[in-house]
């Protein structure tokens, strides 16, 4: 098991779900990026999302857009953001960290050299958002030979031939898009996202992670009761991009989701 399936397991046998976030990395610059990185999972963060930047995020909000933008500017590329999680394993051999963006930068990379290097820096997973089942295997395959768990997306279009089609070679967590659009606009109702997790779960026995719409920790504890995590980025972003306090917006969102009874847990 790696270290996302590693952690799964255990909040499984504590009966909670996971707190899954999301930064950029490089936003708003290197240092500060790194420094919010390595406070994360002391604030509570069980799984960490690190977005690769990237100048044309299409299915990003304005918030993580303008994030991608900031960190782009301050010179960030895919190079530094290995080298940020490389640095981050210097002090945290356990949290799961999992990289999430556009195919375009990996494809430039490499695929097959791209997968072997996240490994050696110490990711677990990766999430390309514009890589659909019927395209991915000239990454997906050398990803998971790496070790590189390959994170798939289900939809509120997603009928249930297709949830299996997407589940069928996916692995590390199921991450549910809880609705349709851009990252950061609108919240789903509860009573939908929890009958979509049902459907989900009759599919396959990994984890179903939710994310998409959710700000508050009322909104995060919801979510933890109804799937195996709540994932939180455009509002951890907004304080980013506010000088606010990022970890203590975790902190209020970890305390809620620890707390939240779950309901129909796998």
């Amino acid at each position: 098991m790696n270290r996302l399936d590693q952690r799964f397991a255990a909040l499984r046998a504590e009966g909670r779900a996971a707190l899954v976030t999301f930064i950029t990395a490089g936003d708003p610059d290197a240092e500060t990026s790194a420094r919010i990185l390595a406070g994360l999972p002391a604030a509570g963060a069980d799984v960490i999302e690190l977005g690769m930047p990237f100048s044309d995020p299409m299915a990003d909000g304005p918030a993580i857009q303008a994030a991608s933008q900031r960190a782009l500017k301050a010179g960030a590329n895919m190079k530094r953001t290995l080298a940020m999680v490389r640095a981050f394993r210097k002090q945290d051999q356990d949290t799961p960290i999992v990289l999430m963006g556009y195919y375009n930068p990996i494809y430039v990379w490499g695929a097959e050299k791209f997968a072997a290097d996240a490994v050696e820096a110490g990711a677990d997973g990766v999430i390309v958002v514009d890589l659909p089942p019927e395209e991915d295997a000239e990454f997906s395959v050398p990803a998971q030979q790496s070790g590189l768990a390959f994170v798939r997306l289900v939809t509120p279009t997603s009928d249930d031939a297709r949830i299996a089609k997407i589940v069928r070679r996916a692995d590390g967590f199921i991450y549910y898009v809880a609705v349709a659009g851009i990252t950061g606009t609108k919240s789903a109702a509860i009573d939908s996202v929890r009958s979509a997790v049902a459907r989900i779960r009759r599919a396959t026995k990994l984890p179903v992670a939710v994310g998409f719409g959710i700000k508050t920790p009322q909104q995060a504890a919801e979510i933890a009761r109804a799937a195996d995590a709540a994932v939180v980025g455009s509002a951890i972003v907004e304080q980013i991009a506010a000088g606010g306090d990022p970890l203590k917006l975790v902190a209020d969102l970890s305390r809620a989701v620890r707390g939240a009874a779950r309901v129909g847990a796998t």
